[in-house]
Parts: structure tokens; C-alpha cells; sequence
């Protein structure tokens, strides 16, 4: 197979093509591209409810122009084969279940990795394989998908959920920095506990969740504008502020905020050669090609020609 042909794959968006563009061999093109994944009969899945409405939409609109090389399912195919692993050795749980809710005319649905069932209720299980970054700075999409996940159970089997935990496998843990760094995680493997929220906390998120998306369905339906992305789903960094001299580039110091570096400035008492920059933060997901529609995307474009 050479760099410019495209193989079709039932993986993530039907029509997405796949490029090879590192002349890959097949059988490893294969391997990395095979998914069995479905969300079934239900308009929507709990992956897809916790993440942005306009992303949903612009991936079912552009799903046959969309392209992605094989390799970088690299890592989405070495966690489905931790998952396979781990679901091989389940004894005394319910494995790799999906359950349905139908919510607002919608029906909600999720696979959730592990159920274990005890006299008090239920706890459950989601494998990532991911950074050791997301275990020390902790992810707010775990809470939230374990939570819906929480909220699934108890209205598909009536059963309350007592606990909720990540099984993180670190595919960047080294074992110097365990030694030698305070805070770093101290195996490869670590298993992180997620809050349980109300009953009412939870009914209200995923109320909210499917009202931000069938508004975005609407507007998909009327070709109005879609509802824009969040700073926090496009993973946006903070803005910083640079006391700098006026003509170079590197920032004497750099604060979180323009009052810090305001006072910064007055107290060093700096003349009018010096001057303090704002640099915007940047929207990681988008700028660093973490999303597969920015092409596809107005307020992408807009904002990088602004």
C-alpha cells in the first residue's frame, strides 16, 4: 500500500479515510485500524455527551472528507489490547457492559469497563491508558464520565454506585522520576478514586449535557450557527502577562495576571522602553491538532486569521 492510497474503516466516523503515509505494511495498517467499537441503537453515547456539541456535529457533516494516518491509532490500539487484558481476567464482575437510557427523547448510552456489585451497590471500573500528566494534574472528563456512567447504572438497573475508579496505565512513567520526583506517581499503574456526586448533581449534568446537544442538533437542522466550543473543551491555557523590554522578545518575568505584573513593572520602577505584553493563551485541542475537524471549523478559522 503506498502513502497516497485510503483504506474505509467502520472505526469512530464510518466514512473517515485512513491514509498511510509512513508505507506501514498492511497487516500492521490492519491491526491498528480494526475496530469493533459501536454505541449501538442510542442517538448518543456517554463519550460523546461529556465533549463538544459543535465537534459532534462537524465529525457527522464532514465524516466522508475527514482523513487520519494509521499511525496515530497507536495508542487507541494499545488500549483497547490493555482492555482486552484486563476483561480476559474478570472473575467476579460484570465486564465491557453497555446500558441504555432514553432521557429528553433521546436514548444515552455507555460501556462501562467494570461493575462490581456488593452489598452496598455498585462500583465501577474504566481502564485509560494515558500521561502521567492526567494522574497528577487530575482530568475533570474522568468525573464526568464516570459520573454519567454512575447515572446510567442507577436509572438502567436501579442500583445506587458507591464508587468509581480509573484504572491508569501510564505509558510515560519512568522509574528514575519515581525515585527522584515528590509527587510522581510510584508505578506504572495507578488507580485513581472519582468522587461520587449527588443524585441531583448528576440528573442536572446530564439534563444539561442533552440540552447543549440538541440545541447544537438544531441548529445542524436549521443551518443556523453551531454553539461555540468552551475554553475548557478546546483546552485552553491561561493568558500570561510579559514585562519585557519593548524591542526583544524574552520577558524579563512573566505573571498570571496584569496586576501582578503591573505592580511588577511600577515597583521596578521600569521607564517607557519597557512594556508588558499580553500572550493569549493557547487553545491546545485546536492549535496543537488534537481535534480532527479544525479544518471543518468557523471558529478555528476565524480565530487564526484574527
Amino acid at each position: 500500500m503506498d502513502a497516497d492510497c485510503f483504506v474505509s474503516v467502520s472505526m469512530i466516523e464510518k466514512s473517515m479515510k485512513i491514509t498511510n503515509k509512513f508505507n506501514l505494511p498492511d497487516f500492521v495498517v490492519e491491526v491498528l485500524t480494526n475496530s469493533d467499537y459501536t454505541r449501538g441503537e442510542s442517538h448518543i453515547s456517554v463519550t460523546q455527551l461529556i465533549d463538544s456539541p459543535r465537534i459532534r456535529i462537524l465529525q457527522r457533516m464532514h465524516d466522508d472528507s475527514m482523513e487520519q494516518d494509521a499511525s496515530e491509532f497507536i495508542w487507541s490500539s494499545f488500549g483497547t489490547a490493555v482492555h482486552n487484558l484486563f476483561e480476559d481476567k474478570i472473575k467476579n464482575g460484570i465486564s465491557e457492559e453497555r446500558l441504555f437510557v432514553d432521557m429528553a427523547e433521546w436514548n444515552i448510552s455507555g460501556a462501562i469497563d467494570v461493575q462490581q456489585v456488593t452489598d452496598e451497590g455498585v462500583v465501577i471500573y474504566d481502564y485509560k491508558v494515558t500521561s502521567v500528566w492526567s494522574v497528577i494534574f487530575d482530568k475533570s472528563e474522568w468525573h464526568n464520565q464516570l459520573n454519567a456512567y454512575a447515572w446510567l447504572v442507577r436509572k438502567a438497573k436501579g442500583l445506587p454506585v458507591k464508587g468509581a475508579k480509573i484504572v491508569a496505565v501510564l505509558r510515560d512513567w519512568q522509574r528514575r522520576k519515581a525515585a527522584e520526583e515528590e509527587g510522581y506517581p510510584d508505578s506504572p499503574v495507578q488507580i485513581v478514586d472519582i468522587p461520587i456526586w449527588t443524585e441531583q448533581e448528576q440528573d442536572d449534568y446530564i439534563n444539561g449535557r442533552i440540552e447543549a446537544h440538541q440545541e447544537a442538533t438544531f441548529s445542524q437542522m436549521r443551518k443556523t450557527t453551531l454553539p461555540l466550543c468552551s475554553d475548557k473543551e478546546r483546552w485552553k491555557k491561561d493568558d500570561k502577562f510579559a514585562v519585557k523590554k519593548t524591542a526583544n522578545k524574552r520577558a524579563i518575568r512573566v505573571f498570571d495576571s496584569m496586576e501582578d505584573a503591573e505592580q511588577y513593572f511600577n515597583n521596578a520602577g521600569l521607564d517607557n522602553k519597557h512594556s508588558i505584553e499580553v500572550r493569549k493563551g493557547e487553545s491546545t485541542r485546536c492549535q496543537q491538532n488534537w481535534c480532527r475537524v479544525q479544518e471543518f471549523c468557523d471558529q478555528y478559522l476565524n480565530e487564526e486569521v484574527a
